[in-house]
């Protein structure tokens, strides 16, 4: 499970590039995105920083539209990909609502956050909880005291279409306007403008 704070998320994409430099991700093709949703109108505008992932969906529809069964989820919840499985069919893609997966420009081979699960192996934190320089993210089952507290308190606002996919993303300070304009989203856009 991950806690994603969003009032202290500054965009600054440091997630982004951590994940991209520990998978060596294909130039153009991102596990992570940090996303922009403008607000407001002129010369009231705000601009919300939403760093976006796999969602770990207890429900996850890519596991299901995969053909190949390479999509599996690990004894922590984590889906991944099982790469030695995947035909590179596609299907994954638009069964993922959160636009968090892709096929690989260099192997042709599905690709999605996996939270680092090589790193986890090391007992080390996924790579863009590690670099985040403003502690926006944490990592971590809920019974961890610092994400605990902040469930308890229930400041979090809302995941994603938390009925349909039962996400394991937690935003903290995530507006139901907000959530809705990610949920339009364009999956090669990384700016939305919100009316």
């Amino acid at each position: 499970m991950m806690l994603i704070d969003l009032f202290s998320c500054s965009g600054c994409h440091a997630c982004s590039v951590a994940c991209k430099a520990e998978h060596r991700s294909p130039i153009g093709q991102f596990k992570t995105r940090v996303q922009t949703v403008q607000s407001g109108q002129f010369p009231s505008v705000r601009k919300h920083f939403v760093p976006t992932l796999c969602q770990h969906c207890e429900d996850a529809p890519c596991l299901e539209a995969c053909p190949v069964g390479a999509i599996e989820r690990t004894d922590l919840g984590i889906v991944q990909i099982a790469s030695n499985r995947c035909v590179g069919s596609g299907d994954c893609v638009p069964a993922c609502p959160y636009g968090a997966i892709f096929i690989s420009d260099e192997d042709g081979e599905a690709k999605k956050c996996d939270f680092c699960s090589d790193r986890l192996a090391e007992n080390l934190e996924p790579a863009c909880v590690a670099t985040c320089p403003t502690d926006a993210l944490k990592f971590g089952l809920a019974d961890r005291e610092d994400i605990a507290e902040i469930l308890d308190r229930d400041l979090f606002s809302a995941q994603w279409e938390p009925e349909a996919t039962r996400p394991r993303i937690w935003y903290h300070k995530l507006d139901k306007k907000t959530a809705e304009v990610l949920q339009r989203i364009n999956r090669d856009s990384d700016e939305v403008k919100e009316n």
